[in-house]
């Protein structure tokens, strides 16, 4: 435990990292994901293709690749972005596509005699979905975006890989930095291990508990 202790600033400081990339990647994620879901469910054939395009191309490509076309490919073209930043974008546009399935399923969800009334009163697509639609399928889409989001916290580690000094490079680099620590003391080396792994798993129950009490303060609303 003295190694975990000992070396909990540079730990936290990488949590710190983590929670940014969480929060950078999530909300564009969740921006992102509600338009695409528009266009899913738009009258319009032309969206609806792009959307369902996007889905289906960002859902089968594999996150490391996203990452060594935003880190490798994105500054070849021009695009001299952060490191960070371009971790955000790999992020956000591979959860984007599993947010759009999500929100999509919500908004089917909903009674389709609610969207044919409110055009029988002269309301558009979009004041449809926007005051009728998507408030209601608010209520069944927290559970899996909870889901969405504690998978995004999972892949924040990939961006380690990539520069990006976040809490699972900071474990890496801990064990990089100190060889004689896993030859000698390996006991000490799995208390880092574990340190890392319990910051996750607050994390994940912070998600978990924030989807909880919005599910049901919305079931009271309802």
């Amino acid at each position: 435990m003295e190694t975990l202790i000992d070396n909990l600033p540079r730990i936290l400081a990488g949590f710190r990292d983590t929670l940014y990339l969480l929060a950078a990647s999530g909300a564009a994620a969740l921006a992102v994901g509600v338009v695409l879901a528009t266009m899913r469910v738009s009258p319009v054939p032309v969206l609806r293709a792009v959307g369902t395009g996007y889905v289906t191309m960002f859902r089968n490509v594999p996150l490391v690749v996203l990452f060594l076309i935003t880190t490798q490919g994105l500054p070849e073209i021009g695009i001299g972005l952060s490191f960070f930043a371009l971790a955000v974008l790999a992020l956000a546009a591979y959860t984007a596509a599993f947010v759009c399935e999500a929100v999509r399923s919500g908004v089917n969800a909903v009674d389709v005699g609610q969207a044919e009334a409110a055009r029988s009163i002269g309301m558009t697509f979009g004041q449809t979905l926007q005051s009728v639609v998507l408030p209601q399928a608010v209520r069944t889409v927290i559970p899996p975006l909870a889901s969405i989001l504690i998978a995004l916290t999972k892949n924040t580690a990939i961006a380690e890989a990539f520069g990006v000094t976040e809490a699972t490079y900071q474990l890496d680099s801990l064990a990089r930095d100190h060889p004689s620590l896993v030859r000698d003391h390996p006991d000490a080396l799995y208390a880092l291990f574990f340190g890392i792994a319990a910051g996750y798993i607050l994390i994940v129950f912070a998600i978990s508990g924030v989807a909880h009490v919005l599910e049901r303060r919305l079931v009271v609303i309802r």
